[in-house]
């Protein structure tokens, strides 16, 4: 388990980054198809899930040319801010980003949609703005939805192969995680007989992380 280690940790650092990367899009995208009616929500909606079901190196490759050494952003980055992301552990928590996303907005949507809306009307009369009702009536009474679906998303970054292989690579300690380890092993003579910790690790993580949201989801 010891020369495993740092992949686990990596893969931990990866799934947290991932999460606070997606938390403050998942709360805003989440409100807003819960509570807003707008010309074209339907194809926003239909734009956030697209992770969920095109294949997972279709993400990656867009990421690597949006975001790459000579992408658009990418670019621009490397130039002006030194910055460079693609091929990095940075890119492994951007591409587990990308596809836990659409998983926390929907959990975030849900909890919203549960939260009585006279609460909100209340809040309103008692003449407090937007953004003082969202802070202390909404996310107060969603909480429990949000953090139910900060683990969903925790659980789905852990697992994220596809698009983190092509945006990020397999590299040793730079951006190797479980599942890239676990893959590397497959193809090495005898690596199936060590992979095993790492099968071990992956399932505990992901099965805590799933079990306490559900929990979460639960009391929401």
């Amino acid at each position: 388990m010891s020369e495993f280690l740092p992949v686990i940790m990596l893969s931990i650092r990866v799934a947290l980054t991932a999460v606070f990367v997606d938390a403050p899009f998942a709360i805003w995208f989440g409100w807003l198809l819960a509570r807003k009616n707008f010309p074209g929500k339907s194809l926003f909606n239909t734009v956030l899930a697209a992770p969920l079901v095109i294949p997972p190196v279709v993400t990656g490759y867009i990421l690597l040319v949006v975001l790459g050494r000579r992408g658009v952003i990418g670019a621009w980055l490397e130039t002006h801010l030194g910055l460079t992301l693609a091929f990095t552990w940075r890119a492994a928590a951007i591409a587990s980003a990308a596809m836990a996303l659409p998983l926390f907005v929907r959990a975030v949507q849900v909890a919203i949609v549960g939260v009585d809306t006279r609460l909100e009307e209340a809040a309103r009369v008692l003449r407090h703005n937007p953004w003082q009702v969202f802070r202390r009536v909404t996310l107060p009474l969603a909480w429990h939805g949000v953090a139910a679906g900060a683990l969903l998303a925790f659980a789905r970054a852990l697992g994220e192969f596809g698009a983190t292989i092509i945006f990020a690579g397999n590299i040793p300690g730079t951006s190797q995680t479980i599942p890239l380890a676990i893959f590397s092993l497959i193809n090495q003579p005898g690596g199936e007989r060590r992979l095993w910790p790492l099968l071990a690790a992956s399932v505990a993580l992901a099965f805590i992380a799933v079990m306490v949201s559900e929990r979460m989801a639960r009391r929401s």
